[in-house]
């Protein structure tokens, strides 16, 4: 048997009588960039994160850019994030002129630490950047706590965690920004590129506005140093389609993750922690081994691929080396890096492509039913 550790061919072929419909009515329209299907977008999103506003960009990374710019992030300010990532909440920070500083992370949720964030707090600090890790909440109640005695902003970076909920509230409704990356592997994946920032804050959604169309407040009238981050039509009608079925994705992926865990629960390794406060959405489904690379080369031999999100933590890649932080400064960061195996994960698995990948990890530990 072969599993694919991704496949969006399998979920348009579910889809694709919705959308090819709404795809040829933009084509015929010929309003390409920011029209009905993006405003009305925004509106379903914000709905469902529970908050006022959404503003639709080009892409998750842009989202977090636009967002520190949208609070006055510049130079000299701080912002907290975490090591064990994608780089786009770090390199939004880099890109504002901001320090860098990261926090080693919780060895259960592999989300950001908050006691280690309260020990990085100075009198410059501006701004936490919590990541909700493979689709499961951070410990966001904390960190706000520690964000409101000191007068600190929590922009969530959302773009793994979309219908994820803390405590029962949607992740993307606690800090004064969201931010959503619609990249095709995610939950809820456009075709290309695409973002979106949410907010509660309406003088925060009016800057983030500007900011996406180069800054204007109407046409060729320039209020602010802005960015080209539109979302187009073409993107926000194919996700309009999706979003009506992401709570039924959400939950197979759910049902997927239960079956991986009741399968493989008593073998010598780690099955994702949920936090009780948590609705984990699994954007990854990722274990814990001491023998990772061999099992990464075993699952391959049996066509099961993966991929290693991430093998060295961003502290240690070659961008940051000027940074001067070493191997052994965040070890849990670093421990995980070279544990972790996400497995395939995606609503389109069958229970037997779920089992086939069981078998063959029980196998690897010569472990039989």
């Amino acid at each position: 048997m072969n599993v694919p550790f991704l496949n969006l061919s399998a979920q348009y072929e579910t889809i694709k009588n919705e959308l090819l419909p709404e795809v040829e009515k933009v084509l015929v329209n010929g309003h390409y960039v920011l029209g009905k299907n993006v405003e009305e977008l925004e509106n379903e999103v914000a709905t469902l994160c529970n908050v006022k506003y959404g503003i639709g960009v080009n892409s998750g990374s842009d989202a977090l850019t636009l967002a520190l710019k949208a609070i006055g992030i510049q130079a000299g300010d701080e912002v907290i994030t975490t090591p064990f990532t994608y780089i786009a909440p770090a390199e939004s920070i880099y890109q504002m002129g901001a320090k860098i500083v990261f926090c080693d992370i919780d060895s259960k949720t592999f989300n950001i630490d908050p006691r280690e964030v309260a020990k990085k707090i100075t009198q410059n600090t501006r701004a936490i950047i919590p990541v909700h890790l493979f689709g499961q909440a951070s410990a966001i109640d904390e960190l706000m706590s520690i964000a409101n005695k000191t007068n600190i902003k929590i922009v969530e970076d959302c773009a793994q965690a979309i219908g994820a909920t803390y405590k029962g509230k949607p992740v993307g409704s606690y800090g004064i920004i969201g931010c959503i990356s619609f990249y095709p592997t995610k939950n809820l994946g456009a075709a290309g590129d695409g973002g979106m920032v949410v907010s509660n804050d309406p003088e925060v959604a009016k800057i983030l506005r500007m900011l996406r169309v180069h800054g204007i407040s109407k046409r060729y009238h320039h209020d602010l140093h802005g960015y080209n981050s539109r979302l187009d039509e073409l993107q926000a009608a194919i996700l309009r389609v999706k979003i009506k079925h992401l709570q039924r994705w959400n939950e197979r992926r759910a049902k997927i993750a239960k079956r991986y865990t009741l399968g493989l629960s008593k073998l010598p390794l780690e099955c994702p922690y949920i936090a009780p406060e948590n609705k984990h959405v699994f954007h990854v489904y990722a274990i814990l081994t001491d023998r990772r690379d061999e099992l990464l080369e075993f699952l391959s031999r049996h066509n099961i691929p993966t991929i290693i999100y991430y093998p060295k933590p961003l502290h240690l890649q070659k961008v940051y080396e000027d940074m001067g932080w070493k191997e052994g400064d965040f070890p849990i960061a670093e421990s995980i890096s070279k544990r972790i195996l996400p497995l395939p994960m995606y609503p389109e698995l069958t229970d037997e492509q779920v089992d086939y990948v069981i078998e063959t990890i029980r196998s690897f530990f010569n472990i039989s039913d």
